[in-house]
Order: C-alpha cells, then structure tokens, then sequence
C-alpha cells in the first residue's frame, strides 16, 4: 500500500519493482547487529544497471564506530564497480512511522545524485517515495566542491 504523501517522486519503477526493492530491504533487517539499540535497519538500493545490494546497520560498542545501513548498501554497491543509482528502500520494525535516513546518511546519499528515489517504508510494506534532493534541501554536494576548485583557478589567472 502506497502513501499518498510522495514528494518529488521521481517516474520510472514498476511497482513490482518497488516491492522487490522494499522486499530485500525488510529482509537485510534480519541481519542487522544492534546490541546496544535493539533498533533494526535494513537497506536496499538499485543501481542503474539493475543489480540489488543490500545492508544493515551495525552497531559497535564505541557508539560512532557504528555504521547505518543505508551506508552499508551504497559501500557495497561501489565497491563493486557501482555509482549510479535510481534507488533504495529502508526497512524498520517502526509500525506507526516510515523509517527515515540520518542526517548522516542523507548527506552520503546525495553524493550519488540528487534525483534518485527514496522508498522510506513500514513494516507492512507500506511506503512513501521521496527524491534524494527533498531530504536534504540546500545540500553540499559535489558540484560545490568544482565550483570553489574553478573559483580558486580564476583567481590564479
């Protein structure tokens, strides 16, 4: 079941599509490690090509050494030779509200793009799709980076 609430949704899934994506995300939540949170995350993205990769979270014992799933998914998925991405679902045991990522994780989404989907879901499978770019308005990206190298390169000259 689908929400209505969909912002900057961006076309081109098919919903059997969606269902598997949000499927493999509710399933890498069966491996999260989370000790200390007891709170579950799974993450699911798909790349451009087609290919699934997964992640969940992990915790460690010294809080900031932890690592969120969303940023297990997309290591994976560059790891093997992947950067571009039309895109992930997050899983949560959170029955009443759709999972959303971290400040942290949005930031490292939208290293990979801005006008990507983000499947934030329930555990019913419900969900709401929003772009990259609408978690994370005014975000620093890397064109800012190539805008203050060529700023840097004219004042050279």
């Amino acid at each position: 079941m689908e929400d209505t609430r969909n912002q900057n949704m961006q076309p081109g899934l098919e919903d059997r599509v969606v269902k598997a994506l949000i499927q493999r995300s509710q399933k890498a939540k069966d491996f999260a490690y989370c000790p200390y949170s007891k709170f579950r995350v799974g993450a699911a993205v798909l790349t451009v090509d087609g290919s699934f990769f997964t992640g969940c979270n992990v915790e460690n014992a010294a809080s900031n050494l932890g690592i969120c799933a969303e940023r297990v998914a997309l290591s994976k998925a560059v790891s093997e030779g992947h950067q571009r991405f039309k895109a992930i679902a997050i899983a949560s045991d959170l029955k009443d509200d759709f999972i959303s990522p971290c400040g942290g994780c949005r930031q490292f989404l939208i290293e990979f793009g801005s006008q990507w989907n983000v499947y934030l879901t329930k555990p019913d499978g419900s969900h709401r799709c929003m772009a990259v770019e609408a978690l994370l308005p005014a975000a620093f990206t890397p064109e800012d980076i190539q805008k203050e190298k060529k700023e840097e390169e004219k004042a050279q000259i």
